[in-house]
């Protein structure tokens, strides 16, 4: 499934959507963070917010981290999770932001995108150079998956080492984004953008008009519909929203946790209406 497919799946839900899975404590309602089986309890709750947006979005996002710390079984659950995100005709970008060399690459690739593992794309982190992520970007091509880049990340700091000026006046960013834009096809290599910078959104999609944007940052870290939209492409797409406790949360705001799956349909709805 790559980018192409995902590009398909936005049309057809009419939602550049991403529902971000980011089970931490703070968002599990109280009748689960009660269950003494915390794996479980994600699992339930996981499964509950994929059917509750199925029909309504075309990805979701399921964030590595959560399910890691659960130890051996979280992994066990981030693989049903993704599998049954799957079954729904949901589009999977596993945030992993892996990174490495070699080898170690190669087996990070083959653990999170080969064919025994069901996710559709991954978030891979380049600041090693290129030879960190090739090996992604390889098995992604090779199997119709798709891999997404950190590029302007949404964090505050990531002017520290991002936003530095190279000797030829280009920040290290934007150096980076050039580098990846030659080196990979863009079918299968798409950037993640934040929100939050929306000036660099900007120039990015000055600079790359047919690369594909993750965009992190909406919501809850910031960034708005104004901001998203200096990321439209020629013909108003070519991106995709992340937001997590937006709508795994919004049970919270509502003050309906025995009702959390029907809080996340009505955040996504909203931030349907927010987007367009």
């Amino acid at each position: 499934m790559s980018l192409t497919r995902l590009r398909q799946l936005i049309s057809e839900k009419k939602a550049p959507i991403a529902v971000g899975l980011d089970p931490m404590e703070s968002v599990l309602p109280p009748s689960l963070l009660a269950e003494p089986d915390r794996a479980a309890a994600v699992l339930r709750f996981c499964e509950e917010i994929i059917d509750s947006v199925a029909k309504l979005v075309p990805a979701v996002k399921p964030q590595s981290a959560y399910f890691e710390q659960l130890g051996p079984v979280g992994q066990a659950v981030q693989y049903a999770v993704c599998r049954y995100a799957q079954s729904k005709g949901l589009y999977v970008i596993l945030d992993a932001k892996r990174g490495d060399i070699g080898t170690t690459a190669e087996a990070y690739a083959e653990a999170f995108l080969g064919s025994e593992y069901f996710a559709d794309s991954i978030t891979v982190n380049p600041y090693l150079g290129t030879d960190g992520i090739t090996p992604f970007v390889k098995l992604a091509k090779e199997s119709d998956k798709s891999v997404f880049a950190l590029v302007k990340t949404s964090n505050a700091s990531s002017s520290e080492l991002q936003d530095l000026i190279t000797d030829g006046g280009t920040p290290v960013y934007m150096k980076l984004a050039e580098r990846l834009a030659t080196s990979y096809p863009a079918d299968t290599l798409g950037f993640v953008a934040g929100a939050t910078q929306a000036s660099q959104l900007r120039e990015l999609r000055a600079k790359f008009p047919e690369t594909f944007f993750l965009i992190p940052g909406y919501g809850a870290q910031g960034g708005t519909a104004s901001d998203i939209a200096l990321a439209k492409d020629a013909n108003g797409g070519g991106y995709i929203v992340n937001s997590s406790r937006g709508i795994i949360g919004a049970w919270k705001k509502a003050g309906t946790p025995e009702n959390y799956g029907k809080a996340a349909r009505e955040a996504v709805l909203a931030m349907k209406r927010d987007l367009a």
